[in-house]
């Protein structure tokens, strides 16, 4: 089997390389990436493509399988470019992989293009799938499952698969997700038990977790196993605020849902942290994903906790040593976090 992974050098991609590279039935991966990584997997081949203008498909000739994961999460002052990147990109890469005579697509869908819901219940992968307007990653996400909709109808002989998972998390990728949603402010070295004086109790701030690794293994099992549709992907327990509070050793203090989205809010207009306000409404109202199909149809099964995803995050904040891809690597802020500040705090990808 050839794979072709389109955003192979980031958190998710580099843990489905791996993956794939450990399975005795791939026999060749080609990573797609807009910048080239001195990382070196076995069995994958490099190549540089931008999903937003590059030419895709002779990328794709010859491949049983696309696994697309290139997505921009910054610059959230930008919409239009992330819109350019994500939407319209994702629809380069369906494109592309039809044209290929590609016969399974894998695509990253996400919790966030769910619609609100109730958090005192779990929901099945047939929950509506219209995002939170309020946050460009929602409307992104949703958007895209639209466009896999017509895509499924137009090639019926093409086996689509959508993974939504939780937050994703690991340790070389704390880097990479401070940089994108805390910014170049936070003392990541300060990040640590003992330090963080509390975590606020706010009514909805229940989300969920994966470990990389883990969420790596679930694109394999949905490459090389005969299944379709959507599928939830998270592991246990539900993170809540008491959850952080133990695992950061903090106290909790009652803090309301306004409260927390205005300091969000005032510390984005001040250019303090890239993460957009709308981020705090969507995990408020993101519902919480049953996991049964996964485990049951995927044969998926988590080998770490949503606590343990959580705790290697902070601990690789601590420790930055990410991995040799650019958008892992801990010298891509530049000397001092300075390249950060000069992209505008989320003015830029």
């Amino acid at each position: 089997m050839r794979v072709v992974v389109v955003g192979a050098t980031g958190n998710v991609g580099t843990s489905v390389v791996s993956a794939l590279a450990a399975d005795q039935d791939v026999t060749s991966i080609v990573g797609l990436a807009r910048r080239q990584p001195d990382w070196q997997p076995p069995k994958t081949t490099w190549r540089t493509a931008d999903v937003a203008d590059g030419d895709l498909a002779p990328h794709m000739e010859g491949a049983d399988a696309v696994v697309h994961l290139a997505w921009l999460f910054q610059p959230t002052r930008a919409p239009v470019t992330t819109w350019r990147n994500n939407v319209l990109g994702s629809i380069r890469v369906f494109e592309a992989a039809a044209r290929a005579g590609v016969s399974t697509l894998v695509h990253a869908s996400s919790v966030g293009a769910y619609s609100s819901a109730p958090k005192d219940r779990a929901v099945t992968e047939d929950w509506p799938t219209h995002g939170w307007p309020g946050a460009a990653y929602g409307r992104e996400k949703a958007y895209v499952e639209r466009v896999l909709d017509l895509f499924e109808r137009d090639h019926p002989d093409i086996r689509v698969v959508r993974l939504r998972p939780g937050f994703i998390f690991k340790r070389e990728a704390s880097v990479e997700q401070r940089r994108l949603f805390g910014g170049p402010f936070v003392p990541q070295r300060l990040v640590r038990p003992g330090l963080i004086p509390f975590v606020p109790d706010t009514p909805g701030l229940r989300f969920q977790t994966v470990h990389t690794d883990d969420i790596g293994e679930a694109y394999r099992l949905a490459v090389t196993r005969p299944v379709s549709g959507a599928f939830n992907i998270a592991a246990d327990p539900v993170i809540e605020p008491s959850v952080l509070a133990e695992v950061l050793g903090a106290r909790l203090v009652p803090v309301s849902g306004w409260a927390l989205r205005s300091t969000a809010a005032a510390a984005w207009h001040l250019r303090l942290i890239p993460a957009s306000p709308g981020l705090v409404d969507l995990v408020l109202r993101m519902p919480i994903m049953d996991i049964g199909r996964a485990r049951a149809e995927l044969g998926w099964q988590p080998r770490r906790t949503a606590a343990e995803a959580v705790k290697e995050m902070f601990e690789g904040l601590r420790n930055p040593e990410g991995m040799d891809t650019p958008p892992l690597s801990p010298h891509t802020g530049g000397p001092a976090r300075l390249g950060e500040v000069a992209g505008g705090v989320g003015g830029r990808p």
